[in-house]
């Protein structure tokens, strides 16, 4: 029974196979050896140092969550003490990410921080009983004045705000109630006064402007503050402004702020600090009470260098790719871009080269018979002996029997044939001259 044979197309197939599969191999290794310098991709999870329940980092975190959670990254919220322990949770690695107020700490302290821009004005606000006012800070020697925690940041813009003009330990009492704590405090004439930096927007700023017996102080002297404390803004508090209808504050009132910032380490993933951006422009960028719609996040304001990609975010706004796809199919596509240039480098010469040996691979299948056909050929035409005539014939018997088992693409079939019409035109010359021979 006759072996059937396999279609053309399996043949072509395994023919380009053995061919192309080098190209194949050499481009998986030029592959290969480009991850090794890709960026690993973004972790879906990080955490961030914010502040006590009560405040504003908190809430702010998590109004970041929910943005982060639609790009399937998990933003962890640690509660802390304040800015000053959210350095600390930054630097020992417990936190990721952490907000902290400008002015608390110095570049040379902690050199792997890095800035993504400060996200808008933190007031310091200043109260006291309304028996006991005054109008510059310096006139409160002698009094007891709440002034946060010992992480906090409010405490130590008190401190350094309280020794500029000259006030030491031994001068003022400052206690450790925050928030809430220190307003009861406060409204019960435990303290005489009360320092807190917090965002417009928080609830016990907003209960202390409505008390009768609490004075919103207005710092008389906040352009000169802010002159000499860079990290310091002078704010105007228009009368009204809180609440028209109830006139709060019921006089305008001089502020100083500080900026709340979003900083990190400088090995922060860059595609996470671009989605923290984008996140934090949604949040942030609105217009308040204090600043200008577009006016946050910002580049400047930050007691850290802005990191590259915060930098260029905030010149060009979000990253080509992820203005248009969802954020891990263009942080793919980011990192495998390093793989065009050595593609290409591969594949332009590969291209020129494959072809050819595709053609060479099938032909040499082929030509070989040449060489012996070529040999017959002369021997049959050299020589007048008829056994030599009769073995040239059988050996054009035998590779006329062995080419008809040769199989090529159809596009070379034609060269196929014509090797087998010389082997017939060999054949029937051989077998005039044995007849003349014969004769």
């Amino acid at each position: 029974m006759k072996r059937s044979q396999p279609p053309a197309w399996r043949r072509s197939l395994r023919e380009s196979s053995l061919t192309f599969g080098l190209g194949f191999v050499l481009v998986a290794l030029a592959i290969w050896f480009t991850f090794q310098f890709i960026e690993p991709a973004p972790p879906r999870q990080l955490s961030i140092a914010t502040g006590n329940s009560d405040g504003a980092y908190y809430r702010f975190a998590g109004l970041l969550k929910a943005q982060l959670a639609e790009h399937d990254v998990t933003l962890n919220i640690i509660e802390t003490d304040g800015s000053v322990d959210n350095l600390e949770q930054l630097s020992s690695g417990t936190a990721d990410v952490a907000f902290i107020q400008s002015g608390l700490a110095s570049p040379d302290d902690y050199p792997a921080f890095e800035s993504l821009g400060a996200l808008y004005y933190e007031p310091l606000w200043v109260f006291s009983r309304k028996e006991r006012p005054f109008l510059q800070l310096a006139d409160l020697n002698g009094s007891v004045v709440a002034a946060g925690g010992k992480g906090s940041g409010t405490r130590r813009v008190a401190a350094r705000l309280l020794a500029d003009n000259g006030l030491t330990d031994s001068d003022i009492t400052l206690t450790l109630e925050s928030g809430k704590a220190a307003a009861e405090a406060l409204r019960a004439g435990q303290v005489d006064a009360m320092f807190s930096v917090s965002s417009i927007n928080s609830p016990v700023i907003e209960t202390l402007l409505i008390d009768p017996d609490i004075v919103l102080v207005s710092i008389s002297r906040a352009p000169a503050y802010a002159r000499r404390e860079p990290w310091l803004t002078h704010l105007i508090l228009p009368e009204g402004v809180m609440d028209l209808a109830k006139n709060l504050p019921d006089n305008t009132v001089n502020l100083l702020a500080v900026n709340a910032t979003l900083i990190g380490k400088d090995t922060l993933h860059p595609a996470l600090r671009d989605l923290l951006l984008l996140a934090a422009d949604t949040v942030f960028s609105k217009a308040t009470l204090l600043s200008d719609a577009e006016q946050f996040p910002s580049a400047t304001g930050s007691d850290f260098p802005l990191s590259s990609q915060a930098k260029r975010y905030h010149e060009h706004g979000p990253p080509f790719l992820q203005r248009y796809l969802p954020f891990w199919i263009a942080n793919l596509v980011d990192r495998l871009k390093l793989l065009a240039l050595p593609l290409v480098a591969l594949l332009l010469p590969l291209s020129r080269l494959l072809p050819p040996a595709y053609r060479w691979t099938v032909r040499k299948k082929i030509y070989r018979w040449y060489d012996e056909v070529q040999e017959l050929d002369q021997t049959a035409n050299h020589t007048q002996a008829q056994d030599d005539l009769n073995y040239c014939l059988g050996e054009l018997l035998r590779i006329e029997n062995e080419v008809r088992q040769v199989q090529v693409p159809l596009g070379y079939a034609h060269e196929l044939y014509a090797l087998r019409q010389h082997i017939e035109l060999l054949k029937d010359q051989i077998s005039t001259r044995l007849q003349n021979v014969a004769a």
